[in-house]
């Protein structure tokens, strides 16, 4: 069943219910001969009504935990697809906001740098910043355009550690479901609404990736711009404050239009990337810390609530796909040889990641601890 039909079956069925118990305390309520006094018989309508209240959420595999969800599905229903639409319009923002960038490097930094820097300063501006956009460009069209992944639903072998309540089938290890996109993907992370998008096996290289490099670029435009962003913002404020005064000092130099758009923007570059760079950059940190843990985000959640149940205990959690830091990265990065740090990470690459996503590699150290599921 849907979730947009389940919560009015829902409904529906509570008020089917209610009318029964009006009609059900109206004929109890009515005088009977030889009947039993008033308060036998609204005791009797308090029996009948507690039944009729716990038909709506009782029965042997539920607790009050499956009422709040019923109850709460309208707001889940709205939450998922308002995210849903959201995804589309941040994936607009992200495109125009990156165009806008690289639209004013090339039409005021550039510029700058070609009439005022040494030919060697020229020439690593044009690499690294080249090498940069390429890399942001190249890993964000492929963490929107490529599937996370999803386990099938045809093959009846599928290694399963539990069934998804809300897809009704096997649910690999390290798979989750995604009310968003209502489907169970494979080591999910989380639903990206930056990339309207799950971020889980096939492409979660893609998504850090995009992090880390558009986290770089930010910096090497901040960095870069820090010159032109001061001199833009004094020629920007000393022309306000001279048009504002009425003292009988030499008036500054009008600017042109061409160089007072050219000033706005440069100010705008530079405000944007900063920002950009230091919230991104703070989430670029934290999946590179669950990355050298061998987790996810939503794994994160879990394991950190296992090992406080297991610290009760006297026992210690080890995460079961913890390979170690650096081994943890090369199954991450798909790193098999030293000439794939250059081919596969510091240049665009398609390479699949290892594994189907359905069986995992776990240490010989920790096969017999706890699993994260």
């Amino acid at each position: 069943m849907r979730l947009g039909s389940s919560w009015r079956w829902q409904l529906s069925r509570a008020m089917r219910l209610v009318l029964r118990l009006a009609l059900r305390l109206r004929r109890l309520c009515r005088p009977q001969e030889g009947g039993g006094g008033v308060g036998v018989r609204l005791s009797a309508a308090w029996r009948y009504g507690k039944l009729l209240l716990r038909s709506l959420y009782y029965n042997s595999l539920t607790n009050s935990d499956t009422l709040l969800d019923c109850a709460f599905e309208p707001v889940y229903w709205i939450v998922d697809n308002v995210t849903r639409w959201f995804g589309v319009v941040f994936v607009c923002l992200v495109v125009l906001l990156t165009s806008s960038v690289v639209i004013i490097i090339y039409l005021f930094v550039l510029p700058t740098i070609f009439s005022s820097y040494p030919a060697h300063w020229i020439a690593w501006h044009l690499c690294c910043g080249h090498w940069l956009l390429i890399l942001v460009v190249f890993h964000y069209y492929k963490a929107t355009t490529t599937s996370p992944g999803h386990p099938s639903k045809d093959k009846r072998d599928v290694p399963s550690v539990s069934i998804c309540k809300k897809c009704i089938t096997p649910k690999p290890p390290r798979t989750h479901h995604c009310s968003i996109c209502s489907l169970c993907i494979l080591k999910m992370d989380h639903h990206c609404p930056w990339l309207n998008n799950c971020v889980g096996h096939l492409n979660h290289r893609y998504f850090f990736s995009f992090c880390l490099y558009m986290t770089l670029g930010c910096v090497y435009c901040s960095v870069s711009s820090r010159n032109l962003f001061l001199d833009a913002y004094s020629a920007i404020e000393v022309s306000s404050v001279e048009v504002q005064s009425t003292s009988f000092q030499t008036p500054p130099p009008d600017l042109s239009p061409r160089e007072s758009v050219g000033h706005k923007c440069i100010i705008f570059l530079w405000v944007l990337t900063s920002s950009v760079a230091v919230a991104l950059g703070g989430l670029t940190l934290w999946h590179a810390k669950l990355i050298s843990r061998g987790e996810t985000s939503v794994e994160r959640h879990i394991n950190r609530k296992e090992a406080r149940r297991l610290q009760g205990n006297g026992k210690v959690f080890r995460n079961p796909y913890h390979h170690g830091r650096l081994n943890n990265w090369k199954l991450f990065f798909g790193v098999e040889t030293r000439s794939h740090w250059l081919t596969r990470v510091l240049l665009p690459s398609s390479h699949p990641p290892g594994g189907d996503g359905l069986l995992w590699d776990r240490p010989s150290t920790s096969s017999d601890g706890p699993m994260a599921i």
